[in-house]
């Protein structure tokens, strides 16, 4: 058997064993809670009990499917070689499977939030190459989008467009990026957030309400980038896994798409405070706050009872409402975007800006692009055929990344002061 065949066969177990494994459908609520919480007043934890967790049964063995995950890592060691470049990404993606299976199983309990912080991070990490944590910079955003200015330009985008009509919009929007049947947008009553992208299907959340502001977001987000590179790990002759995710990949992928909705102009301030408000509750949880202090220190920063809520939520989903765990998937926006961005500006900087499309050619780390081009070159790995426009004509993108790494020279600091005195008047 070949190279390529071995890598392929050990690949598609890979995506066996890994199918069952939901870690959303794991640790979900039901949407009841959060009706009755609020018809309380909101003044009661959530009705998740310690044993709710344990009623909420996983949909696979996790004895067995642990062991074999640890049999695969071995055989691929064993078959490709210990040091193959391939293979290494495929031995760190069974790994990280156990660890997800390990982190399910202690739903509700102290043990969740550890396996957590191993997958996904802490907000105390630093980010990579840099001194600054990501709490600093995630409270240095909420800072910046809660600016008045922030408010002054919040142009009404009235959410009226309820979910079928959604589904019926981004089906057309997304229409021409992707051929006729590849993809699927759909009503759903089980995800938490009011869009998700899972496999080859866009869902929509049956009792959300959209903007037209919303729809142009996931477009670009949850069609371009997490259905795209979907679809481009398909498309992976060899390197099969590439078609899914694994938790060392949510980082990238959740970060590459907050890029694609600012480099599409589709973002607006609100969103990115929530993105960067779920920094500070999760710093808030991992320092020991409850549902309630994550709950109302939103509402008192001016945020609404349904937001304040789905913050909280998305906190602790899978962890303990009353304190103790929590769930630090949410960083992954904050650390992602910062992290690609400056893997943009290192990659033209260094003269590789060939690489950057492969952002787009699976399921990947950062770490990953140098080699899967480099394979891609000898024919194991195939270019991504589903590329936003500026990916796909590399011009735009590089000089748009190269004035912002001239422009980080200069000093802003004092670059506000000066114009700071120009704006006394408009300010009174």
């Amino acid at each position: 058997m070949s190279y390529r065949e071995q890598l392929k066969e050990l690949s598609d177990e890979l995506l066996t064993l890994q199918k069952p494994i939901l870690v959303l459908d794991s640790i979900k609520w039901p949407y009841q809670v959060k009706l009755d919480f609020l018809a309380k007043g909101g003044k009661q934890l959530p009705a998740i009990s310690d044993d709710y967790y344990q009623q909420l049964p996983l949909s696979f063995n996790a004895v067995n499917t642990q062991a074999a995950l640890r049999d695969l890592q071995q055989r691929i060691r064993h078959k490709l070689g210990a040091s193959d470049p391939l293979g290494l990404i495929l031995q760190q993606t069974a790994e990280q499977y156990q660890l997800v299976v390990d982190m399910l199983q202690q739903r509700g309990t102290p043990g969740f939030m550890q396996a957590s912080q191993a997958l996904y991070g802490s907000g105390s990490d630093h980010l990579r190459g840099d001194k600054k944590t990501l709490i600093e910079l995630g409270e240095r955003l909420c800072r910046i989008f809660s600016l008045p200015a922030a408010h002054k330009l919040n142009i009404a985008y009235p959410k009226t467009i309820a979910a079928p009509e959604a589904v019926s919009q981004l089906r057309e929007k997304l229409q021409p990026y992707f051929p006729a049947g590849s993809i699927k947008v759909a009503l759903s009553d089980g995800i938490v957030s009011d869009a998700s992208a899972g496999g080859d299907t866009l869902k929509i959340n049956s009792q959300a309400m959209f903007s037209s502001l919303d729809l142009q977001v996931l477009e670009v987000h949850e069609g371009w980038v997490h259905l795209g590179t979907t679809l481009n790990g398909r498309n992976q002759p060899w390197a099969t896994w590439l078609s899914v995710g694994s938790p060392r990949i949510t980082a990238i992928q959740e970060g590459l798409a907050v890029l694609i909705e600012t480099l599409t102009f589709s973002s607006f301030p609100n969103r990115a405070r929530r993105i960067s408000d779920r920094v500070v509750a999760i710093d808030m949880a991992e320092r020991g706050a409850d549902f309630m202090d994550v709950y109302r220190h939103f509402l008192d920063k001016g945020l609404g009872e349904s937001d304040a809520y789905t913050i909280a939520q998305r906190t602790f989903r899978g962890g303990m409402v009353g304190g103790g765990a929590c769930f630090t998937k949410d960083l992954s926006y904050i650390r992602g975007f910062v992290e690609t961005v400056n893997f943009i500006k290192t990659a033209i900087l260094s003269d590789v800006p060939q690489i950057l499309p492969f952002l787009f050619s699976g399921k990947v780390t950062l770490d990953d692009i140098p080699v899967l081009y480099q394979y891609h070159q000898e024919g194991v790995i195939a270019a991504p055929q589903f590329l936003p426009p500026m990916f796909r004509d590399l011009n735009g993108l590089y000089v748009w990344f190269g004035f912002a790494s001239g422009l980080s020279l200069i000093d802003l600091d004092a670059i506000q002061q000066h114009f700071d005195e120009l704006f006394v008047a408009l300010k009174e």
